[in-house]
């Protein structure tokens, strides 16, 4: 399995991941409209060497009162259903987390499965005195410091891209 960036002749293959792994186009077309409007991105695929069967995104998020703090959200992470439970999200989040830190970011925010994020060291995003614009339960908002101390003393609340109001 190799996990590297996206190129211009995966986009068909991403957007077909992510309606199968999420039974639906809204998070497909999250991809394909935050593509063309944010930067930096961090877009990674899964390759099984026959086909792409996983992608994760990585893209600016911002937190109130403290536009300084280099962001990222995670979202969406999607591996197809016949590859599921065999590792390959665990490699695009690290290979995400890596990259994301290659970049100078100094944390990452994910909503997601409370279960599965804090075995990469994510936490619950109060613990930074952190809120999400969305109403949210606690323990599936979270926050990784990839520079330790980064979000110390940072309270505030993260804010998407527009583009997020659709999902």
């Amino acid at each position: 399995m190799q996990i590297r960036f996206e190129q211009p002749a995966d986009i068909a293959a991403i957007h077909a991941v992510n309606v199968s792994a999420f039974a639906g186009s809204a998070e497909a077309d999250l991809v394909d409209r935050l593509r063309g409007q944010v930067s930096p991105l961090v877009s990674l695929v899964a390759d099984d060497g026959q086909s792409i069967v996983g992608h994760i995104l990585f893209s600016p998020v911002t937190l109130t009162s403290h536009a300084d703090v280099k962001i990222m959200g995670l979202a969406p992470m999607a591996v197809s259903p016949a590859h599921q439970r065999l590792g390959i999200g665990s490699m695009l989040v690290r290979a995400g987390l890596e990259e994301c830190g290659k970049l100078g970011v100094d944390a990452v925010a994910v909503l997601g499965h409370a279960k599965y994020y804090p075995r990469f060291g994510f936490q619950p995003a109060s613990r930074f005195a952190l809120g999400c614009e969305y109403d949210v339960p606690d323990d599936v908002f979270m926050a990784l410091e990839l520079k330790p101390g980064s979000l110390m003393g940072k309270r505030g609340t993260i804010r998407y891209h527009a583009a997020f109001a659709g999902v």
